[in-house]
């Protein structure tokens, strides 16, 4: 049987992986930097303890960042007095990616550094289960940067960034409603279950990190083709390129989180309960009820919960677990009954259970001393320009009506909060038009370049037409402003591979209406 489905898994990860080696690759720029790194941090400042966190962080070390480099002696030392079985080497590769993590991305590692507090006590206690060493806890800060919601441009989810079919295979439910990927503690089930498999293949723990990130079938092609060699940096160039960074930042993240404070790095002061406690769930339930009746941020109990997509706990189907602080856990017992009659015409209704990637049935508590106005986003808005209009920062935007990215669309009603001393004043903004709106803002707008009223682009260049990304702006908004182009005939002309990428001020060429 152990045999089976060691060979089962074999087969099966040879096709599919935790990430696409060819869609989703790490590249190791001349500064160490990777993109990779850069996207799941910026990601995880959008969770909803670090974005309140934020808010108010302590000042940062603001000092001379050399004086946070040493020199490679001080490198090597340092890994070595790591306990670990899986060997620590160090190489400039490596060098390069702790520079990323101490220097770089330094500000968005303290929240990481943060979040260890209220996850690495679980993950050590289910690999410990499994016989597993602990120092594998260090995966999930590459992988996810310890956002359970953290989705790479694959598809991979969760903390420990499952694919939707290695997912169901190691028992994980995923579908419209729930996504056990982003379930702390199942998805770290499913990961060890994983890795313990990999391991009876391989019996050498830095191969079943490569093997975790690019499945055994890469591995084992490299092997071959390095003459049956079975040692991860004399098969380094045979590897998919993502997975020749992804053992340099395993290490980089096990040095990062032993030896932080030589960089001057203090975690982010979080407000996530480590003391939390789990009730079964055996009747239909949502979020926004417990959330309304028992007082708790919604968004709180959303990060507590982030298995549950739209907010509804289908207890009804099978018995699902709660997440709870253990401070609250007796209210909830207690106040049962109260919550689930709490509207539930309005959160138990089949027709609001839909997952929305672009809205959400919630929005956080009306912030204390500040009116709430509703803005309708028009034709040509952004929320680089919402928030100019309203003087408010893009980020509380973002947070204020649950947007993680950028993406707005037409007929969105958004919620911004201002001082009431001028509500009066902002609540005419929505009726303004542009040009009012830009005025309104301190900026001025060519005559015949409202993008809203005339549709014309801001400059003119032979046969293309060139449009100057500006804050909030993405890909997708800027295609809802030229009609007849697509944001892949956009990407392709701009040799642009990342979407994602795009920077205030790039130049980027349109191909001009027929």
């Amino acid at each position: 049987m152990r045999y089976s489905l060691i060979l089962i898994t074999l087969l099966f990860a040879a096709l599919t992986s935790t990430a696409s080696p060819d869609s989703d690759t790490i590249i190791i720029r001349s500064d160490g930097s990777s993109e990779r790194i850069s996207r799941d941090l910026d990601s995880l400042i959008n969770t909803w303890y670090v974005n309140i966190a934020v808010k108010n962080k302590p000042v940062e070390y603001t000092g001379d960042t050399a004086v946070l480099q040493y020199p490679d002696s001080v490198y090597i030392n340092r890994l070595s007095k790591v306990n670990s079985i899986i060997k620590l080497p160090y190489n400039n590769i490596i060098r390069n990616h702790i520079h990323v993590y101490t220097i770089r991305q330094r500000d968005k590692f303290s929240a990481v550094l943060g979040l260890m507090d209220y996850y690495f006590p679980m993950f050590e206690d289910v690999f410990d289960s499994y016989g597993l060493p602990a120092e594998l806890k260090y995966l999930a800060i590459i992988e996810s940067a310890l956002n359970p919601n953290a989705v790479s441009r694959v598809g991979a989810t969760g903390l420990w960034q499952f694919m939707y079919s290695t997912g169901r295979m190691y028992g994980l439910t995923i579908n419209s409603v729930v996504d056990e990927r982003r379930d702390p503690l199942r998805s770290t089930h499913a990961a060890a279950r994983f890795i313990k498999d990999l391991y009876g293949i391989y019996n050498d723990w830095i191969l079943v990190i490569a093997a975790y990130n690019c499945g055994p079938g890469n591995v084992n092609k490299a092997i071959r083709r390095s003459g049956n060699k079975k040692d991860y940096w004399e098969i380094f160039y045979n590897l998919p390129r993502e997975t020749r960074g992804y053992i340099p930042q395993y290490i980089a993240a096990v040095y990062g989180v032993n030896y932080y404070m030589e960089h001057n790095l203090i975690p982010m002061p979080l407000n996530i309960p480590v003391a939390i406690d789990t009730i079964m769930i055996n009747k239909d339930i949502h979020l926004a009820q417990i959330s309304e009746v028992m007082g708790i941020p919604l968004g709180e109990l959303r990060a507590l919960n982030p298995q549950y997509r739209t907010g509804l706990i289908p207890g009804s189907s099978k018995p699902l677990a709660l997440t709870l602080p253990m401070t609250h856990l007796g209210d909830f017992i207690d106040l049962n009954d109260t919550i689930r009659r709490y509207k539930p015409d309005v959160y138990l209704n089949k027709s609001t259970q839909i997952a929305d990637p672009t809205r959400s049935s919630y929005l956080p508590a009306d912030p204390k001393g500040k009116t709430k106005l509703i803005y309708t986003v028009q034709e040509g808005d952004n929320l680089g320009y919402i928030s100019e209009w309203y003087r408010v920062g893009l980020s509380d935007l973002r947070y204020w009506n649950n947007i993680n990215r950028n993406t707005i669309r037409l007929g969105q009603k958004l919620v911004v909060y201002v001082d009431p001393a001028k509500s009066e004043y902002y609540s005419k903004i929505s009726s303004m038009t542009f040009a009012e709106k830009q005025k309104m803002a301190g900026k001025t707008v060519p005559a015949n370049t409202n993008p809203i009223a005339s549709n014309e682009p801001f400059e003119t260049d032979g046969e293309y037409v060139i449009h100057t990304v500006r804050s909030g702006d993405t890909i997708w908004d800027i295609v809802k402003l030229y009609s007849n182009v697509t944001s892949g005939q956009i990407l392709a002309l701009n040799n642009i591979s990342d979407p994602a990428r795009i920077h205030i001020g790039q130049k980027l060429k349109i191909k001009k209406k027929s």
